[in-house]
């Protein structure tokens, strides 16, 4: 049974390797060739810090960059569940993060918008209400940054 299985990972992986398949951050990866490359903007705001400590988390901190990444955040707030004395129980955050790579001559190398949601309660007291609404945005902040390096890794083979 454990030789079988050995065998059919290393068929899985013959075949992936023959397609082309190549570890995002192994040593001839895309990743590899971002990390610790990218300038990041300078963040203006709470959010702004939490997304790019996330990209920086992901990509690297850079000493020399070769790239520059501006990022506009927009951000807006849906409340979805109402009571019947129209107290609102629960807030969707939406935001949507416009970003653009740029070399170092200001040539721009790939832009995109990506856009993601969160929610959180506001059943509980002030401070857990409080708590809830920052960690909604942090783990905002999170799933554009996971975005915005994604589409920058894929369109990394073109410059």
């Amino acid at each position: 049974m454990l030789s079988s299985r050995r065998a059919f990972i290393t068929g899985a992986f013959a075949i992936l390797a023959g397609c082309g398949f190549a570890p995002v951050y192994g040593p001839d990866g895309r990743g590899a060739k971002l990390r610790g490359q990218i300038e990041f903007f300078e963040p203006g705001d709470r959010n702004a810090f939490a997304l790019v400590s996330q990209l920086e988390n992901r990509l690297g901190r850079t000493e020399s960059p070769v790239y520059q990444l501006s990022v506009s955040i927009a951000l807006s707030t849906d409340g979805l569940a109402v009571t019947s004395d129209q107290a609102t129980t629960r807030f969707n955050v939406i935001g949507t993060a416009r970003y653009a790579l740029r070399d170092l001559d200001d040539k721009l190398l790939t832009d995109g918008t990506v856009k993601s949601f969160t929610g959180y309660s506001t059943t509980g007291t002030t401070v857990a209400t409080q708590a809830a609404e920052r960690d909604a945005y942090d783990r905002l902040m999170t799933a554009l940054a996971d975005q915005i390096v994604t589409r920058l890794i894929a369109a990394s083979d073109g410059f």
